[in-house]
């Protein structure tokens, strides 16, 4: 698996979201889900907001030369050394393969490793198991459940590569 985190760029932004596509598992009320359309002046702008954001690493998920999702590390804490990963892939023919998982893992790398974290958070909206089973199998632990999402954490001194 020629799987690798990049950094984001403007271009690697546009990739991903060309081909992007939504995934009803992260709607818990389905009424607030629209068809995607790809718009490269929103794509820009998203782009740019994110570029703006401090505290935070976001990377590609590049399979050979191709964008198939997006990770990031957000509210870096140095202080607490603490932040918290996100994760998106692009589209259902990316999904169940693994990719997730090693994106996931090449992350957490970066946290502990590059950054000195010492814990890093997640979250999962309760019908989205495909991501709750990613985020335990790479070595989450349950926190809470509070409203429509799933509360997790991962410590240093629990992380296996």
């Amino acid at each position: 698996m020629d799987l690798q985190l990049k950094p984001m760029t403007r271009e690697r932004m546009h990739q991903l979201y060309r081909d992007f596509a939504f995934d009803p598992d992260i709607f818990m009320d389905m009424s607030l889900m629209k068809e995607y359309r790809y718009d490269p002046a929103r794509v820009d702008a998203l782009y740019d907001k994110r570029a703006q954001e401090k505290n935070s690493f976001a990377f590609a998920i590049v399979l050979g030369e191709a964008v198939i999702g997006e990770v990031g590390l957000r509210h870096v804490d140095t202080e607490k050394k603490e932040c918290e990963l996100s994760i998106h892939m692009q589209n259902d023919s990316v999904k169940n393969r693994g990719y997730g998982t090693r994106a996931e893992k090449l992350a957490l790398e970066y946290a502990f490793d590059t950054l000195g974290m010492e814990a890093v958070r997640a979250d999962s909206v309760l019908k989205n198991k495909r991501s709750q089973r990613v985020l335990e199998k790479v070595g989450f632990r349950f926190v809470r459940e509070e409203d429509i999402f799933r509360y997790y954490r991962l410590e240093k001194k629990d992380w296996r590569k």
